[in-house]
């Protein structure tokens, strides 16, 4: 009989610890779905937007977003589209060398994380463009944001001064 008893008792814990974890992340998976998050999908916005007037004679400016994600998912920034450039607009990060060198580095995506957003700035991740025509402070450029899970996002960015104070700029 002791025999029999221990098998059961072990036959037991085996199959109550499995149990016990799904029970555990159905709970916490029911948590989540009482607060709203499950399965709803990124819901992206630009808070911000704006572009640094080009220097004579470099060719290449940097694009600025501030991206909010209210949604329960995540999402990535993929492609950005504009009329108003000579090429396609890039996503870039900058980086310093050890010798304090500046470059910029393609990056092909961004993460927007659910819940939180995205700031691009100078010394992270920007976005590379080359100006249609003269481009001058004030002049509202058109961006296209397409996302790998949300709808593409129309957007108009603000041309200021590099250096010039963007805190109180109009929503685009």
């Amino acid at each position: 009989m002791p025999a029999v008893s221990a098998r059961l008792r072990t036959s037991f814990t085996a199959a109550g610890v499995p149990v016990l974890a799904c029970a555990l992340a159905l709970a916490g998976l029911g948590a989540w779905t009482a607060n709203g998050h499950a399965g709803s999908p990124p819901r992206v916005a630009v808070s911000k937007a704006y572009v640094y007037l080009p220097t004579v004679p470099t060719p290449e400016t940097a694009a600025f977003f501030t991206l909010t994600n209210d949604g329960g998912s995540a999402d990535r920034l993929v492609h950005i589209a504009s009329t108003d450039t000579v090429a396609p607009p890039r996503l870039s990060e900058h980086h310093m060398t050890s010798s304090r060198g500046a470059y910029r580095q393609p990056v092909g995506s961004v993460a927007v994380p659910a819940g939180d957003g995205l700031t691009m700035a100078p010394h992270g991740i920007d976005v590379t463009v080359r100006p249609k025509g003269t481009w001058r402070s004030g002049e509202k450029i058109s961006f296209t944001l397409r996302f790998a899970h949300g709808e593409p996002l129309r957007v108009r960015a603000v041309v200021v001064r590099p250096g010039e104070q963007t805190d109180r700029l109009p929503r685009p």
